[in-house]
C-alpha cells in the first residue's frame, strides 16, 4: 500500500488511493496502520475515491481507531494539498465531497496554504445530535467525573462539545475529553474543545478528538469553537484560533458559514508492507 504523509499544524494524516487500499478496510487494519509503534503512525487516513459527476473529488476519512469521520478541517486541507501536488488541481477553487457534506477548497502559496469553506455551523440539538428536546445547545450543564461543566454544542458536519469553564490544558483535555466524547448526551459521540477567549480576535483551545484522542490541532474543532464564541458574543467575525500545534484563521460569515485558512506541510511518501498488518 502506497501512502503520502502530510501534517497540518502537527495533526498528521496518511493519504492513500482507494485502489491501493482495496475494499473498505476493517477497523483493525486502520488501527494497525495508524499505530505509532506497530504501524506507520498517524492521526488518521484520508482515502481518495473516484470522482463524482461534475468533477467533484471524493474523500473518505478514517480515525485512528478505525471509525469513520464525517468531516475534518485539517484532513481537507491536507487532501487539497495532496491533489495540488499531483497536478490534479490548480490555483482555482474546487469541490470535495465528504460524509459531512461538500466543501470548496483553494490552494495558494505553492501549496503551503489552503483555504476551505467548511459549511455552516448549526447549534441545533437535532442536527448535532444531542439528546433531549429540539433546541440550540448553548450554556448547558453536564456532570463528568463528579464535576459540573458548562458547555455549548455545535456541528459543522461532525459533532462538537465546547467546554466554557474548564482551564484549557492538556491534562484537562485528557481527563475530561474521553468521558465527554462517549457521554450519553451525544449518541454519535463527540469531539471536545476546552475554550479560552483571549480577545475579540483570538481564542485558545485544547482538543480531544473523537476516535483519535488528544490532538495538537483540528480544523473542524477550530471552526466549531470560533462559531460558539461568536454565537455567545465573545469574538468578532475574524478569529485566530490558537492550539498547541499552531494557529488557524477562521472567518465567520452569514448564517455561520465558516471559512478556514491554514498551512499544510508535505512530509514523505512511503509504502506499507503486508507483514505489518
Amino acid at each position: 500500500m502506497k501512502f503520502s504523509r502530510y501534517h497540518a499544524l502537527g495533526n498528521d494524516y496518511l493519504v492513500m488511493e482507494a485502489a491501493e487500499l482495496g475494499p473498505a478496510p476493517s477497523e483493525a487494519v486502520v488501527a494497525r496502520i495508524c499505530d505509532r509503534h506497530f504501524g506507520v503512525g498517524s492521526d488518521g487516513i484520508l482515502v481518495h475515491e473516484a470522482r463524482r459527476s461534475g468533477g467533484v473529488f471524493s474523500l473518505r476519512i478514517y480515525n485512528p481507531d478505525g471509525s469513520q469521520a464525517e468531516k475534518s478541517g485539517n484532513g481537507l486541507r491536507i487532501f487539497a494539498r495532496y491533489l495540488w501536488d499531483r497536478g490534479l488541481v490548480s490555483d482555482a477553487a474546487f469541490s470535495v465531497s465528504t460524509a459531512g457534506g461538500d466543501v470548496s477548497c483553494l490552494v495558494s502559496e505553492s501549496g503551503r496554504l489552503v483555504t476551505v469553506d467548511m459549511g455552516q455551523v448549526s447549534f441545533s440539538s437535532g442536527a448535532i445530535p444531542v439528546v433531549g428536546p429540539e433546541r440550540e445547545v448553548l450554556h448547558e450543564k453536564v456532570e463528568v467525573a463528579g464535576r459540573e461543566l458548562l458547555f455549548c454544542a455545535a456541528t459543522v458536519g461532525n459533532p462538537h462539545c465546547v467546554v466554557l469553564d474548564l482551564d484549557p490544558t492538556r491534562e484537562n483535555a485528557e481527563r475530561f475529553g474521553p468521558l465527554l466524547e462517549r457521554h450519553t448526551l451525544f449518541p454519535n459521540r463527540t469531539n471536545v474543545q476546552l475554550l479560552r477567549v483571549l480577545s475579540r480576535a483570538e481564542i485558545h483551545i485544547e482538543i480531544w478528538e473523537r476516535g483519535a484522542g488528544y490532538t495538537l490541532a483540528s480544523g473542524s474543532s477550530s471552526s466549531a469553537a470560533a462559531a460558539v464564541a461568536h454565537r455567545l458574543g465573545l469574538v468578532d467575525d475574524a478569529v485566530v484560533v490558537s492550539m498547541p500545534g499552531g494557529k488557524l484563521s477562521i472567518e465567520i460569515g452569514a448564517a455561520y458559514a465558516i471559512r478556514m485558512t491554514g498551512p499544510v506541510t508535505r512530509v514523505c511518501d512511503g509504502e506499507i508492507w503486508a507483514e505489518c498488518l
